[in-house]
């Protein structure tokens, strides 16, 4: 889980709006779309790896994933909504 004083200082590398972690039912369908091999991040990558944990724009334009409690903010590996 990120710390609540993290999220308060990081933001959308693109947009700079601010970020939010994702809720469950966002997470599921994310991970549904990964097993259904149709999510693919903003560099056209298809993305295999289910997520545990992401942050979503206060929009819900774009999601970027957390790995390992560390959040990935680099524009290519945001997923857009």
């Amino acid at each position: 889980m990120l710390d609540s004083k993290l999220l308060d200082i990081i933001c959308c590398p693109e947009t700079r709006a601010t970020l939010k972690l994702a809720d469950d039912a966002r997470l599921a369908a994310l991970n549904e779309a990964i097993s259904t091999g149709t999510l693919k991040n903003a560099a056209g990558e298809t993305i295999t790896e289910s997520l545990t944990e992401a942050l979503v724009t206060e929009d819900g334009s774009r999601a970027y994933p957390v790995r390992e409690g560390i959040p990935v903010l680099l524009s290519d590996e945001a997923i857009l909504l």
